[in-house]
């Protein structure tokens, strides 16, 4: 069985690769565009990491059997082109929840501290030069109302954590989690009351801008806006206006609408954004458990068995 993995992996993950009993499992670059056409084309299961999987490139591969993905979110691949040829999606969830939401305190803790401005400047020889107001600037979780925008696996391991360090946290979901140990609210009463709200729902028709112009001016002023989730989810201008205007203290981002950001836009302007490039799913651990679910995936295709976390 071949399977084909778009990434830029590092030597231990290459090896780790290498070591799944019963697959080949080649690697290239998401750079690679010939390399991928050249090897998809006699692959059983493709490993989709972040690149759009389209139905152009689903065209390509006549044998493919199973696009895995490593991850939660099936948003970058086409279903319905997946459907038509036959070809079955699954997904992995729970094996990077504790990365992203560990990712989305630090994303919290680094925009309240504003870390990357001190970061620079005591670099620069100038950490004690800075004007008093800047410390006026800085907050603390402890005491913070946080919100959580949805109440999946992240966000609940996420409010353990916000609790332990002393915040009070709620949420708003379509679902009322009965045992949840955030506190329900109606979705205008989130952003309202939220001194921090993060995002944990997946982009849908639905979700698309969700947090636009409208919904970021009943935000609470001087409130922090963390997206962990997926980029469509912000109207990234209004966000930048907010930015930019005071009405929002900062931002956490670490998705954007359109990835790779090759082209930094008007969020890259702002002093007070902390940014990062979707890495927020990316440790050994993660992979650690991911490679688990594609050497289970792999023997249940060959052997004919149901695939674990099939999508469709």
């Amino acid at each position: 069985m071949k399977a084909l993995l778009q990434f830029s992996a590092t030597v231990r993950l290459k090896a780790q690769l290498a070591s799944v009993d019963g697959v080949e499992i080649v690697v290239i670059d998401e750079t690679d565009e010939m390399g991928f056409q050249r090897e998809i084309r006699d692959c059983d299961v493709f490993l989709h990491v972040l690149k759009p999987v389209t139905a152009q490139m689903i065209a390509m591969a006549p044998k493919l059997k199973l696009i895995q993905k490593i991850g939660v979110g099936v948003n970058t691949i086409d279903l319905e082109a997946a459907r038509k040829a036959g070809i079955a999606v699954a997904n992995m969830p729970g094996t990077n929840t504790a990365a992203v939401a560990e990712h989305t305190l630090s994303l919290m803790l680094a925009t309240l501290r504003r870390i990357p401005m001190f970061d620079t400047v005591t670099r620069q020889g100038k950490g004690w030069q800075l004007p008093p107001s800047q410390s006026e600037a800085l907050g603390e979780i402890n005491g913070s109302v946080i919100g959580l925008v949805g109440y999946g696996a992240v966000a609940e391991r996420l409010a353990l954590q916000l609790t332990a360090l002393g915040a009070k946290v709620q949420y708003w979901s379509r679902t009322v989690r009965p045992n949840a140990i955030a506190s329900p609210l109606p979705f205008k009463e989130l952003l309202r009351t939220s001194d921090i709200l993060s995002l944990h729902v997946p982009a849908t028709p639905e979700t698309h801008h969700l947090i636009d112009a409208e919904a970021i001016q009943k935000m609470k002023p001087g409130a922090i806006l963390v997206n962990t989730a997926r980029g469509e989810l912000v109207d990234e201008a209004a966000l930048a206006g907010a930015l930019n205007s005071g009405h929002l203290a900062g931002a956490g981002l670490d998705v954007f609408g359109h990835e790779p950001m090759t082209n930094p836009g008007m969020l890259a302007k702002c002093p007070n954004v902390v940014m990062t490039p979707h890495i927020a799913w990316l440790t050994p651990q993660t992979l650690d458990r991911s490679l688990n679910v594609i050497e289970e995936n792999c023997r249940r295709i060959a052997t004919g068995k149901p695939i674990l976390n099939r999508v469709c």
